[in-house]
C-alpha cells in the first residue's frame, strides 16, 4: 500500500524531467528518397527516339539540298517577305485591338441597337473564312467599280491595293475575335468592386482604368498573344492576292530555281524564329500582369533551366552517398 502511495504521490514534474532528458536525443536524419516516375522516363526516350528518327529522315534525304537553304535565309527577296509579313501583321493586329475594344464596348452597352450591330458584326466575320473575306475585299470592284466619298473619286481597282485588301481581310477578322476577348475580360472583373469605386466617388472613366483594367488584362493578355501568334502564320493567306509577304517570296523563288522543298524550309525556319521571339515576349508581358494575383511571380526559361540544374546536381550527390 506504501508502494502504491509513494508511486501515485511522484509529482508530474518527475516525469517532465525523465521526459525531457530523453527528447534531448537528437533524431535520426531523414533520407528523402525521390520517386522514379518510370512511365515518364519511357515516356521521354519514346519522343526523343522519334525525333531522332525524324531528324535523321530529312538530314539524309538526298533530295533536299541543304546548302540552298543556307544560302537562301537570308536572300534580300526572302528578307523582305518577312518584313512585310511582320509589317502586316503589326497593322492588322493594331486595327483587331482597337475595333475589338470598341465592340466590346458596344455588346456590354444597355443600348440595344449597339449591342445589336456588335452581335452581327461579329457574327458575321466569325462566320465566314478569313480567305473568303479577304476575295471579297480584293474584288470589290466588281461591285462598285468607281469609290466616290465626295471628297475623293477613283477607281477601286486603284484604291484596293493587294496590302489594303489585307490589311481589312485580317484587321476586321481579328476585330471579331478580340472583341469576345476584351468582353470576356472585362466580365472576369467583380462587379462589386465597380459599385465600391462609384460608392468612393470615382468616375465610370476613372473606375474603369484604374479598376477594371488592370486586372481584366490578366485575362486578356495571354488569348492576345495567341492570337498575334496565329495572326503572324495567318498572315500566309494573302499570298492569295498578289500581296509578296513572306510565303509568296518563296513561292517566287522556286518557281525560278525549282527548289520547291528547300525553299519551304527556309520560310518554316523564318516563321518559327518570328514565332518564338514573340512567345518570349509574350511570355514576359503575361509575367508582368501577373503582379498582385500570384504569391510568387512565375519563374523565368532561365530560372527554370537553373532550378533544374540544381535539382540534377543534388540527386547526384545523394546518389554518391547512398553508393557509399
Amino acid at each position: 500500500m506504501g508502494d502504491t502511495v509513494e508511486a501515485a504521490g511522484a509529482g508530474p514534474g518527475d516525469g517532465l524531467k525523465k521526459g525531457t532528458a530523453a527528447d534531448r536525443v537528437p533524431p535520426e536524419a531523414i533520407r528523402a528518397v525521390p520517386v522514379r516516375h518510370w512511365g515518364r522516363l519511357v515516356g521521354a526516350l519514346v519522343v526523343l527516339a522519334l525525333l531522332v528518327l525524324l531528324v535523321r529522315a530529312f538530314a539524309g534525304a538526298d533530295t533536299i539540298q541543304w546548302d540552298v537553304v543556307g544560302e537562301y535565309l537570308t536572300h534580300d527577296t526572302v528578307v523582305e517577305g518577312a518584313l512585310r509579313t511582320l509589317w502586316i501583321t503589326v497593322v492588322s493586329m493594331a486595327l483587331g485591338v482597337v475595333l475589338g475594344v470598341l465592340l466590346a464596348v458596344m455588346r456590354l452597352s444597355d443600348n440595344q441597337v449597339l449591342s445589336g450591330v456588335a452581335w452581327g458584326y461579329i457574327w458575321f466575320f466569325r462566320g465566314t473564312p478569313v480567305l473568303v473575306q479577304l476575295f471579297l475585299w480584293y474584288n470589290l470592284a466588281l461591285i462598285f467599280p468607281i469609290l466616290d466619298l465626295g471628297f475623293y473619286r477613283d477607281e477601286m481597282n486603284d484604291v484596293m491595293t493587294p496590302f489594303l485588301a489585307a490589311l481589312l481581310g485580317l484587321g476586321l477578322n481579328e476585330a471579331a475575335y478580340m472583341a469576345e476577348i476584351a468582353r470576356a475580360g472585362v466580365l472576369s472583373v467583380d462587379h462589386g468592386q465597380t459599385e465600391a469605386a462609384h460608392a468612393l466617388g470615382m468616375s465610370r472613366t476613372r473606375t474603369t482604368r484604374r479598376i477594371v483594367l488592370p486586372q481584366a488584362m490578366r485575362v486578356i493578355i495571354p488569348p492576345t498573344g495567341n492570337e498575334f501568334i496565329n495572326m503572324l502564320k495567318t498572315s500566309s493567306l494573302v499570298s492569295v492576292i498578289q500581296y509578296e509577304e513572306l510565303f509568296r517570296a518563296g513561292n517566287i523563288i522556286s518557281s525560278r530555281n525549282l527548289a520547291v522543298m528547300e525553299m519551304l524550309l527556309v520560310v518554316t525556319v523564318w516563321y518559327l524564329a518570328l514565332t518564338t521571339v514573340f512567345s518570349v515576349g509574350q511570355y514576359y508581358l503575361e509575367r508582368y500582369y501577373a503582379r498582385g494575383s500570384q504569391r510568387a511571380l512565375p519563374r523565368t526559361p532561365w530560372q527554370r533551366v537553373r532550378t533544374n540544374l540544381g535539382t540534377f546536381r543534388t540527386r547526384s550527390v545523394v546518389r554518391k552517398e547512398e553508393t557509399r
